[in-house]
């Protein structure tokens, strides 16, 4: 399979590769139909999207898809028609139902019962309950319990991207980088946190961003470990939130943002100093980082597995502290979640990380720590891709003020 992403992706190609996977998935599984309520899930299904509501009515206006095995498109309940690609079949497109009521939830398990017969043995996929939907299902289908359509499907078919697929997050990123150069510029002593948020935002939004999916970190790191924030890991505390407080001469910040382009996510992270050049231990901590980086790229191809990866980075600092947060991960997938499969470098242990298979096509954030009392420490992401022979970076950008 090629690897290599085309300068600008198109969508309608992307959306059909996207269900080709999922129907030859369902079929490979002998699984007659796939209902999905995870909002990335039917996204990622569907290519359509929910327009922005808050929280609380969210959940009640949530898309839902029904993956039917057999059907060349995926039906779509939806209660936004202007979220709906213009090329989607009109006749695979239903009204919303609310799957937080039992009348909703009602529909869709008749819908389900009428396509597939269920409850004569066919086997069903699903991604979430709801409570009402719970209750629709054990009174019309309680012989046919679902199977776990996140863990045994949608991991699956999401987890190596189409080259379409890795455009749209190499354009995500390319958004983020530009409007970072904006904010770094700004960066001063006396400039506050939530300013900094403001700047970021504008311009990412300015630059075509969809979706402010991380809100803006601007962590002021403190001198040690041991002065706070405290956690039960007994490690240092990344993230907090974004306050008002004003930088100061020499502060430390590590920065870490995210914004969504055409469902796509980016992750962007750097460190920073306010208003100082790095001292000489502040800028052996940023080459303990790329240290680590460079060691686990070294070992990132196909078949190599994420106890490599972890290895790699254990190896590269020394005998040390492991570069990376106990309560975070070296690794994680990005795509149309910031965070998805693969995790390597996990509390899930070495086993976990060697069933981790990289195969073309997987997206991951590398995201090393390196960390000294006194230093403030260095953090930064890269995001990578591996290729048919090895990897790509999807980022790029300057690592200043440790390198001009």
């Amino acid at each position: 399979m090629t690897t290599t992403p085309p300068a600008r992706p198109d969508l309608a190609r992307m959306r059909v590769d996207r269900q080709t996977k999922l129907h030859h998935a369902l079929a490979s599984k002998d699984v007659a139909a796939a209902v999905l309520l995870g909002t990335t899930n039917v996204r990622w299904a569907t290519g359509a999207r929910v327009v922005s509501a808050d929280q609380g009515r969210a959940s009640h206006f949530r898309n839902v898809a029904v993956v039917l095995n057999g059907d060349p498109a995926v039906h779509l309940f939806t209660h936004h028609p202007d979220g709906i690609p213009a090329d989607y079949p009109a006749d695979y497109v239903h009204a919303g139902l609310d799957m937080e009521c039992d009348a909703g939830a009602r529909a869709l398990v008749v819908f389900i019962v009428d396509r597939t017969g269920a409850g004569s043995g066919s086997r069903i996929l699903l991604d979430e309950w709801t409570m009402a939907l719970r209750r629709a299902w054990t009174a019309r289908l309680s012989d046919a319990a679902p199977a776990d359509a996140s863990l045994s499907l949608m991991g699956e078919v999401r987890l190596c991207k189409t080259p379409d697929e890795l455009a749209c997050i190499r354009t995500a990123q390319w958004i983020n980088e530009q409007a970072m150069l904006d904010v770094q510029a700004a960066l001063r002593p006396g400039i506050r946190g939530v300013e900094l948020s403001g700047l970021f935002l504008r311009r990412a939004f300015e630059l075509g961003a969809h979706q402010n999916t991380v809100d803006p970190i601007w962590q002021i790191m403190p001198e040690s470990v041991a002065t706070g924030p405290r956690s039960v890991t007994g490690d240092l505390v990344f993230p907090t939130v974004t306050t008002a407080r004003a930088l100061e001469r020499g502060d430390v910040v590590w920065v870490d943002t995210g914004i969504t382009w055409e469902g796509y996510d980016s992750d962007f992270g750097r460190t920073w100093i306010a208003g100082a050049a790095p001292s000489p231990a502040q800028r052996d901590q940023f080459r303990l980082w790329r240290q680590v980086v460079e060691a686990v790229l070294a070992v990132t191809r196909p078949s190599a597995t994420g106890g490599d990866l972890t290895r790699a980075a254990l190896m590269a600092a020394g005998g040390g502290r492991r570069p990376w947060l106990a309560h975070l991960y070296l690794a994680h997938g990005i795509g149309v979640d910031s965070a998805e499969a693969p995790f390597i470098g996990t509390d899930l242990g070495t086993e976990f990380d060697e069933s981790i298979v990289l195969a073309p096509g997987m997206v991951f954030v590398l995201e090393p720590v390196a960390w000294a009392d006194g230093t403030g420490g260095y953090r930064a992401e890269e995001i990578v891709a591996v290729t048919d022979d090895g990897f790509r970076l999807l980022s790029d950008h300057p690592y200043e003020p440790y390198v001009a």
